[in-house]
């Protein structure tokens, strides 16, 4: 008989209550914020996180998840007896994680020769709830007796059209990232400049510039119905930060403009405001696959 795990990272925003929920294993990234390292979603909250960074002077960086710190989960799976392992990274494009869980697979056969478990690693190409939400629904899907390989199959459906429209009030993490110069960033922060963020494949691309805080929300809107025909037929959600006056503005907007209430509210973690700062706000929807190996026909 099946016995099926489930395990990602914290980036995936997953709250607890959810992934105890669905039988989901979150594993903490490690972040480190003036010399001190916290594991995310163990040593504190979102909300405690956000108000160190702002009263930090240097800006927070995180690190990668081991193929050491992976082989050792996968072992305790192997040796509870589970059977099969669906795991879920963040986007390869942004964090090593994930090729270190493909490396882990041979530790794990060093470790445990003839282990028997049947690891399913994949990459979300994405951030936050993004791929956070479709995991839980592989999960539950799985868990009422849905087929292991097609669940997955339909978990990468999802992912493949799953897109992020992000906002930054302050252009200070995005500096340290690299994501933009210093330059720019100073301008930036002096002239009330916000950036639209698109991710979309494991890919960020700055869509669009505003002034002033007023012209987020209307810019975020109008980017993402450019990419969607029927924005009263999408499935979407908003994410925050720390500002529930920024979520409710935006909430407020998205619900005229698209006809209908998000499906999920919840917070960015860590692992995305360590990037974008403690003010970041955004809508997650879904729309048509963008990559082209979608539109490929199938292999006989």
């Amino acid at each position: 008989m099946r016995k099926v795990g489930f395990i990602t990272d914290s980036s995936s925003d997953i709250p607890k209550e959810m992934a105890q929920k669905y039988g989901i294993e979150v594993v903490g990234f490690p972040i480190n914020l003036e010399g001190r390292e916290y594991i995310e979603g163990r040593d504190l909250s979102n909300d405690e996180f956000y108000a160190l960074m702002r009263a930090a002077a240097g800006t927070p960086t995180t690190a990668a998840i081991t193929p050491l710190q992976w082989c050792e989960i996968y072992a305790r799976y192997a040796d509870e007896g589970y059977t099969d392992v669906v795991h879920l990274c963040i986007n390869s494009g942004g964090s090593s994680t994930y090729q270190n869980a493909l490396a882990a697979v041979d530790l794990l056969g060093q470790e445990r020769p003839g282990h028997g478990l049947h690891l399913r690693i994949v990459d979300s190409h994405n951030y936050s709830m993004a791929f956070g939400w479709p995991f839980c629904e592989c999960a539950r899907r799985i868990q009422n007796g849905g087929d292991i390989a097609e669940s997955v199959l339909e978990l990468e459906r999802t992912l493949a059209k799953t897109e992020i429209c992000l906002a930054a009030y302050s252009l200070k993490q995005m500096k340290k990232s690299g994501r933009i110069s210093a330059a720019a960033a100073v301008a930036g922060d002096l002239l009330g400049i916000r950036p639209i963020i698109s991710l979309n494949d494991g890919i960020s691309k700055v869509e669009a510039k505003v002034r002033g805080d007023a012209s987020v929300p209307p810019a975020m809107v109008r980017w993402v119905k450019s990419r969607v025909s029927n924005v009263k037929a999408m499935p979407y959600q908003v994410l925050y930060t720390s500002s529930a006056e920024k979520r409710d503005e935006l909430l407020k907007l998205c619900k005229k403009e698209f006809g209908h209430a998000p499906y999920y509210v919840g917070q960015l973690g860590g692992v995305v405001s360590a990037n974008t700062g403690p003010d970041g706000i955004a809508i997650i929807f879904e729309g048509k696959p963008r990559r082209l190996c979608d539109y490929a026909p199938a292999l006989p």
